[in-house]
């Protein structure tokens, strides 16, 4: 009679950084194995250079910490430089067993990783141990979709159709999102849901509900009084509906600003609109939007931008890193008969 193989034992750090969260929890639930969530927070320490915390535990606060405890994973998935140092001090109290996933360079110690899933758009130098990703990983799956169709169903049921998700980011450390844009991108989504006699389905981020200008938010919600709309703000506690936008949209306009949220627009077939103007996009981002017009996954908003409806295959990278992760720990593929699960 064959014994049967353990489960192994794969931890995800989660922190405070919404694009962190969903790049590594979307890739362990693609994977398909049952994994435990380690919320980790950070003291004033991690803003060290990760060449000085080194393979540690010092950015975290306490309670962090002790929930980083034996028996030590067979697998770490994390995102983001401010991870990095905790996910090497693993591996080593792990004494060879642990495997570490990062998507983004860690930074300084990265030789220490067996598998960096980079995005093309940083444009840095390869290594052996570096998998190059063309967007942001996600957990945004058919299955997922289809679910929060269902979920959310009844509380779009009485707008007009079609509906338009807009989807707002913000400032960005390096660029400011202010009055101007606020207004100009809900116009020009509520624009097109007005032209199809249509709604429009609304989304915001702390980013900008906590804008440094004031005017920010108004210039957003005034704009949006020309159609029927559903809005929800960062921070309400009603329940999040944004899987449930997505899954319902028959057109997404997502700012610019955020990689991850562009990506998750484009795991829906259907048309995507990126409002990126100059001022508010980095070269950086600038290369990642490029990639999704050449390859067809979404177009660029303006003020001439015509919505037609069209559509593209399903991005989600998290299917790459997860086929990569397979092939490094010697596992087989997952049974579609068998759950996927999270702790």
């Amino acid at each position: 009679m064959n014994a049967i193989a353990p489960q192994p034992l794969i931890w995800v750090l989660a922190d405070d950084r919404p694009g962190n969260r969903s790049q590594s929890l979307g890739i362990a639930k693609v994977l398909g194995l049952a994994y435990e969530t380690k919320e980790i927070a950070y003291g004033p320490l991690v803003r060290l250079p990760n060449a000085i915390l080194g393979a540690s535990f010092l950015g975290l606060i306490g309670a962090a910490r002790r929930c980083l405890a034996p028996p030590w994973p067979d697998l770490v998935i994390a995102a983001g430089r401010r991870s990095a140092a905790a996910a090497r001090k693993i591996k080593r109290l792990g004494l060879g067993r642990t495997r570490l996933v990062h998507v983004m360079h860690p930074g300084a110690g990265a030789d220490d990783f067996d598998l960096i899933a980079q995005p093309a758009h940083d444009a840095r130098a390869l290594a052996e141990n570096t998998l190059i990703i063309p967007a942001a990983p996600h957990g945004v799956t058919p299955d997922v979709l289809a679910a929060a169709k269902a979920e959310w169903a009844a509380a779009f049921a009485d707008l007009p159709r079609p509906l338009v998700v807009l989807m707002v980011g913000g400032s960005t450390r390096r660029r400011e999102f202010g009055p101007r844009m606020a207004a100009e991108v809900t116009e020009l989504a509520a624009g097109m849901a007005a032209r199809k006699g249509g709604s429009l389905l609304v989304s915001t981020s702390r980013r900008v509900e906590e804008s440094e200008d004031p005017a920010t938010m108004p210039a957003l919600l005034g704009a949006l009084d020309r159609v029927p709309h559903f809005l929800y703000r960062w921070g309400d506690t009603a329940g999040n509906p944004y899987l449930g936008y997505l899954a319902h949209a028959d057109a997404v306009v997502v700012t610019g600003d955020s990689v991850s949220m562009c990506t998750e627009a484009c795991a829906r077939p259907g048309p995507v609109y990126i409002y990126a103007p100059n001022p508010l996009i980095t070269p950086k981002h600038r290369r990642f939007h490029d990639f999704l017009f050449g390859a067809g996954y979404a177009r660029p908003l303006r003020a001439e931008t015509a919505w037609d409806d069209w559509s593209h295959p399903r991005l989600n990278p998290a299917e790459d890193v997860a086929r990569a992760i397979r092939d490094l720990m010697g596992w087989s593929a997952p049974d579609p008969a068998d759950g996927l699960s999270g702790a």
